[in-house]
């Protein structure tokens, strides 16, 4: 399982990238590129097209849909959830879409677990073993994080495992984690380094901060749930292709960094250091 959830998400970063940099390697940095109002629109488009008329079924919200196959369906994932995933993020992201890839490569992790299991006719148990192992390689593969994979796997999907069923999971993250330090190399996807040694006296500061991230996470998840009420009373989905799409882009315009999925800023952000590495994380920005 980690193998190939590992891979899944090793094709996912290459795709997204390779899409990401055919589009903007002879952008100027110092100057307003317009193209920002026009990648994203059709990138959206086209994702939209794909599951539309291919696909034929929605694949948004792939962490509940995970949830709903565990409690309503005894952990079958749709088979094209597999491939589908990969292929509509690495568009949207790719173009613009200003996501992250965690979500796809979780449900595609689960999705390859789950039908693996149905394949060989596992029993339930199993098979929702094989879905939680899924999704901690899809994790630990994305961030090279197999602690982060199995934690994930335990707090969010909650399945419900015994203390020998620990054993896969880890084997499954710590798998995928070094399929990913093999094929991209050993550096952790943010790198950065204390100057100082952390004092007791900064966990105030600490405290305010969790306090703080955890409020603008509130607002975060109550403002997405109104924008998808809005989007939802439009009858027509070319209508919320299309007002989607122009809202995403005016917004990549004025904030270059939102463009894709956003790791680089982050990297950039906890290590930049001279005014050209700063001004490069701003990208023109207004």
């Amino acid at each position: 399982m980690g193998i190939f959830t590992a891979l899944a998400a090793l094709l996912l970063k290459v795709l997204i990238h390779w899409i990401q940099n055919f589009l903007t390697e002879n952008f100027d940095t110092t100057e307003a590129n317009y193209l920002y109002l026009v990648y994203p629109v059709v990138g959206i488009f086209l994702s939209g097209v794909f599951v539309r008329h291919i696909v034929k079924d929605d694949i948004s919200h792939g962490v509940t849909r995970i949830l709903y196959a565990i409690s309503r369906r005894q952990g079958r994932i749709k088979r094209h959830n597999t491939w589908t995933s990969i292929l509509a993020s690495s568009i949207t992201i790719g173009f613009g879409g200003s996501v992250g890839a965690e979500a796809p490569i979780v449900l595609t992790g689960s999705a390859i677990g789950s039908n693996l299991g149905s394949m060989f006719k596992m029993e339930h148990r199993t098979l929702m073993l094989l879905v939680g192992c899924g999704a901690a390689g899809a994790v630990a593969g994305i961030f090279k994080a197999p602690i982060a994979g199995l934690v994930f796997t335990l707090e969010v999907l909650m399945i419900d495992l015994t203390m020998s069923s620990l054993l896969p999971l880890l084997i499954s993250a710590v798998t995928a984690a070094t399929v990913s330090y093999i094929t991209t190399g050993t550096d952790a996807m943010f790198k950065f380094h204390l100057d100082e040694a952390f004092e007791l006296t900064r966990i105030p500061y600490v405290i305010m901060l969790g306090i703080f991230c955890g409020l603008v996470s509130l607002y975060f998840t109550r403002a997405m749930n109104s924008v998808e009420g809005v989007f939802g009373k439009l009858q027509t989905p070319y209508k919320k292709l299309a007002l989607g799409g122009v809202m995403l882009s005016v917004l990549i315009f004025l904030f270059p960094p939102l463009y894709g999925e956003g790791y680089d800023t982050i990297e950039l952000l906890l290590n930049g250091t001279t005014n050209e590495e700063w001004y490069s994380v701003m990208n023109n920005s207004l």
